[in-house]
């Protein structure tokens, strides 16, 4: 295209540089977004969810702090934190910059460094995806714990727009299984959830979840090439996402989808063979596990082992106990600490696998399982709401961490595991959106339990 000819069609001859790429200018770019009444409502829901929920971690924190003080410094993780950052550094940095941060930190600036053997190998099982993140964001200057805090909420914003729209898109395909309200409702379900302060926290959770949704309106849309690699950078932020290739195939196979028409209209039995017809793009999704290879493959080749990121999980006290049997050793764990509780004494101990003070250890195992317990519910409106999918996604993931449970407390970060299932968080929208008289009283014992989640946290108490 000439400039003569850009000139001839009324165009701006700067723009016809941009047009040869393909790239739009930023112009008609919001004209088209505000054009659009649906991207338009989910901005502003997301907005002000992001904005609102945000507000309340930090003012929350902030207030515990200011009342109780910073609480214990857990051995070398504030000062490896925190150090240097002054009063009011260390404020702001309470509901971000705690427990886990302190790897993710260590790993952005020193590396993964498996030539120095058993003194590093709990570093392997965080993978690198987030700690390039952060020493991305710090090489331009920023201090690491606000290239932290950056990503994971710009991630976090990301997230939410995707599971608005998704929820959405999921709406337009069966009304029946929601009102039009149900996607702002699971946007605020996501953002003022329980352990939602994970998700602006120097942890992984906000870019996972945002790649774990990506992924599922990529193969909704058909785009499996883009589903691949956003599986393969789902794999190289958490190991859990391996399993996004068993949902991505199940939609592939069986739908629903946007970009054609089912191949058959199998009916009975049959319907198990599938909708369509594979062809060569299903090759695409090959490329999900190779975040998860490559991650190996590299620490194989800087002295380690390529499964060092499964055999890390030893480190930290996961041991493999058969399928699903942390279920059963969270419910006896839970039953001991109620026990423990009700002695109203620590000289017995009812739980003798847990360490540390009783007392505590009893709490931390019935909270987890009164999280097990409210997932429940939130996975049967999965498989009544949602296309199936969304269910399979959510079984393979919570298998991982319940079968491989921590003897002290088998059901340990559950509910961080929870916190990035977004099917659940979408069908429990769709649920609620048709009990209106339920909807704030949820919403807000959600961000009360929140408040005190992050109160914990920021004062250096083990939350999950």
């Amino acid at each position: 295209m000439s400039s003569e000819t850009v000139q001839q069609a009324g165009a701006d001859p700067r723009a016809a540089p941009l047009q040869l790429a393909g790239i739009r200018r930023p112009a008609p770019l919001l004209a088209a977004l505000r054009a659009d009444a649906e991207r338009m409502v989910a901005l502003r829901d997301v907005g002000r969810a992001l904005l609102g929920s945000r507000l309340l971690v930090w003012a929350a924190a902030a207030a515990t702090i200011a009342l109780f003080g910073f609480g214990p410094t857990r051995g070398a993780f504030d000062p490896s934190i925190t150090r240097g950052s002054g009063w009011l550094g260390r404020v702001l940095a309470a509901p971000a910059a705690r427990w886990d941060s302190a790897w993710y930190l260590v790993i952005a600036h020193f590396g993964y460094r498996p030539d120095l053997g058993s003194f590093t190998e709990p570093r392997d099982a965080f993978f690198p995806l987030y700690p390039l993140g952060l020493r991305g964001i710090a090489w331009l200057g920023v201090p690491a714990i606000l290239a932290g805090v950056l990503l994971s909420t710009a991630a976090l914003a990301g997230a939410l727009y995707g599971i608005h729209r998704l929820t959405t898109l999921e709406l337009d395909r069966r009304p029946d299984a929601g009102t039009r309200d149900s996607a702002r409702l699971a946007v605020l379900l996501t953002a003022f959830a329980p352990m939602a302060f994970f998700l602006s926290a120097v942890y992984s959770e906000s870019l996972y979840l945002a790649l774990s949704v990506a992924v599922f309106w990529s193969a909704r849309q058909g785009r499996w090439a883009l589903a691949g690699v956003l599986g393969a950078l789902a794999g190289a932020t958490r190991s859990t996402g391996l399993v996004l290739l068993l949902p991505a195939l199940v939609i592939y196979l069986y739908g629903p989808r946007e970009d054609r028409s089912p191949d058959f209209e199998r009916q009975g039995r049959a319907r198990l063979l599938g909708r369509y017809r594979l062809r060569p793009d299903v090759l695409w999704l090959g490329l999900m596990p190779a975040g998860v290879a490559l991650f190996g493959l590299w620490l194989a080749l800087d002295g380690g082992s390529v499964l060092a990121p499964f055999h890390a999980q030893e480190v930290w006290g996961r041991e493999l106990a058969g399928p699903f049997v942390g279920v059963w050793d969270g419910i006896r764990a839970a039953f001991e600490g109620v026990r423990q509780l009700l002695s109203f004494q620590t000289r017995h101990i009812y739980y003798p696998s847990a360490s540390g003070s009783p007392t505590v250890a009893a709490s931390h195992n019935v909270s987890l399982l009164a999280f097990l317990l409210m997932a429940i519910p939130m996975l049967v409106w999965t498989a009544r709401r949602l296309p199936g999918a969304y269910l399979a996604y959510v079984v393979a993931a919570l298998a991982l961490p319940l079968s491989y449970p921590v003897p002290a407390q088998p059901l340990m970060s559950l509910p961080r595991f929870l916190l990035v299932l977004f099917p659940l968080t979408i069908a429990s929208a769709m649920w609620l959106s048709s009990h209106p008289r339920a909807q704030r009283p949820l919403i807000a014992l959600s961000a009360l339990l929140m408040v005190v989640f992050v109160a914990q946290f920021a004062t250096w108490h083990w939350v999950a």
